[in-house]
C-alpha cells in the first residue's frame, strides 16, 4: 500500500485552499504541507493499526497485522491451524484491555524471526506471544511478582544521595 499518494492528496488540498490567498500564504502552506509528510505518514500507520486491531477483535482466531515493508505498510493475516480459533482467550489475554499501550521496541532482525517463529507455532499474534513473554518474565515461580534479592551481609552499595 503506497501512502505517498494520500499524503500528496494532502499536501494539494492544502495548497489548493490556499489559492486565493496571498503569495506568502501560498508558500508557507506549500512548506507547511512539505513538512507535514512524516507526520501523515504516522497518523495514517496509527489508523490503519486501529483499524487492523479493530478487525481482529471481530475475527475467530484470525489475525491481522500491519507491517512496515521497507516505508510502506502490508497487511499480513495470521489464520491459526484447524481447532485453534477454538481457544478461549485467558484471563491475562483480556483483563487490562481496556488499558493497553502501545510501545516501540528495538530489537535485533534474528531475534525478531525466532520470536516470529515461535508466535506462529503458539497460532497467535507476535504481539500476543511479547505480552506472554514479558508477563512470564515479571512473574515469579509461585505465580506472583518476583521478589527482590536479599542484599547479603557485606554486600557494598555505590551511589550517592541526597538530604
Amino acid at each position: 500500500m503506497d501512502l505517498g499518494e494520500y499524503a500528496d492528496s494532502l499536501r494539494r488540498e492544502l495548497v489548493a485552499i490556499t489559492r486565493f490567498a496571498g503569495e506568502d500564504v501560498s508558500r508557507a502552506a506549500g512548506m507547511l504541507a512539505e513538512s507535514l509528510d512524516s507526520s501523515v505518514r504516522l497518523a495514517l500507520l496509527d489508523v490503519l493499526s486501529a483499524a487492523a486491531d479493530e478487525i481482529t477483535s471481530r475475527l475467530d482466531g484470525a489475525v491481522i497485522e500491519v507491517r512496515l515493508a521497507g516505508s510502506e505498510p502490508e497487511f499480513v493475516v495470521t489464520v491459526p491451524p484447524d481447532g485453534a480459533g477454538d481457544r478461549r482467550p485467558e484471563a491475562s489475554d483480556t483483563a487490562e484491555e481496556a488499558g493497553q499501550a502501545r510501545l516501540t521496541l528495538r530489537m535485533p532482525e534474528s531475534l525478531k524471526a525466532r520470536a516470529e517463529t515461535a508466535a506462529a507455532d503458539s497460532g497467535i499474534s507476535v504481539n500476543a506471544w511479547l505480552v506472554r513473554a514479558v508477563a512470564g518474565a515479571l512473574e515469579g515461580p509461585g505465580g506472583g511478582p518476583r521478589a527482590r534479592p536479599k542484599p547479603q551481609v557485606g554486600s557494598r552499595y555505590t551511589g550517592f544521595a541526597r538530604s
